[in-house]
C-alpha cells in the first residue's frame, strides 16, 4: 500500500528536438567553397523534359506529325527561400555567405576552360552532381551603418553527367582528381 504522507510525483516528459540536418552544394572543382545551408522543404519538386521532334511534312495515319526522340534534358530544380542570417554576430551577411554562393555562377579562378564550377548537392544523402543555373538573392535586414545581416536566396540547379562533367580532361587542373566525401557511395571521379 502507498504510504499516505508520500505526494505523487508529476514525471514531466522529455521533449525530443529534431535535429535539422544541413544540406549541402560540395565543391567538386578545386578553388570553390562549399555551401552550406538550412534546408527543410514540405517538397522537394524534380523536373525533366524529353524531347520529340516532329519534321514538316511526315504525317502519320491519323495525320498528326510524326514524332522522332531525340533526347532527355537533364534533371532541374530550384532551392527557394534559404535564409542566411547573421543579425546575432553583426557580421555582413555578403562576407559569411553569399559571396561564397556567388562563386557558382561566376567563372572558376584559373580554370582553362572558363566555365562555373561543379557541385554535388547532399541533404542527407548524395542527390545529383549539378551546376547553378540561376541564383537570386535579397537583402531584406540591415544594421543601423547598413551592414546587411539577413538575406533570402534562389538557387536553380541542373544536373550534369558524373561520369562527364563540365570541363572533363580539359577541365580545372586537379579538379576531376579531388576526392569526394566517403559518405559519396558508388561514386566515381573520371579525369
Amino acid at each position: 500500500m502507498p504510504d499516505s504522507t508520500t505526494k505523487p510525483r508529476f514525471i514531466e516528459p522529455k521533449k525530443l528536438k529534431a535535429q535539422l540536418q544541413k544540406a549541402k552544394l560540395q565543391a567538386y572543382d578545386q578553388g570553390c567553397d562549399d555551401i552550406e545551408f538550412m534546408f527543410n522543404p514540405t517538397e522537394i519538386s524534380f523536373t525533366r523534359t524529353v524531347k520529340w521532334e516532329s519534321k514538316q511534312g511526315n504525317r502519320g495515319s491519323e495525320l498528326l506529325p510524326k514524332v522522332n526522340f531525340s533526347g532527355v534534358e537533364p534533371y532541374k530544380f530550384t532551392l527557394k527561400q534559404l535564409l542566411f542570417d547573421t543579425y546575432e554576430t553583426k557580421k555582413s551577411v555578403m562576407e559569411e555567405y553569399i559571396n561564397k554562393i556567388k562563386q557558382g555562377v561566376e567563372t572558376i579562378e584559373g580554370a582553362r576552360d572558363k566555365r562555373p564550377p561543379v557541385y554535388v548537392f547532399m541533404w542527407g544523402e548524395k542527390y545529383f552532381h549539378c551546376v547553378i543555373t540561376s541564383l537570386t538573392y535579397t537583402l531584406n535586414m540591415f544594421l543601423t551603418d547598413g551592414t546587411p545581416v539577413r538575406a533570402l536566396v534562389d538557387i536553380s540547379l541542373q544536373e550534369v553527367d558524373e561520369k562527364n562533367p563540365p570541363g572533363g580532361k580539359g577541365g580545372t587542373p586537379k579538379g576531376s582528381q579531388r576526392p569526394l566525401e566517403p559518405r559519396i557511395k558508388g561514386s566515381t571521379v573520371s579525369g
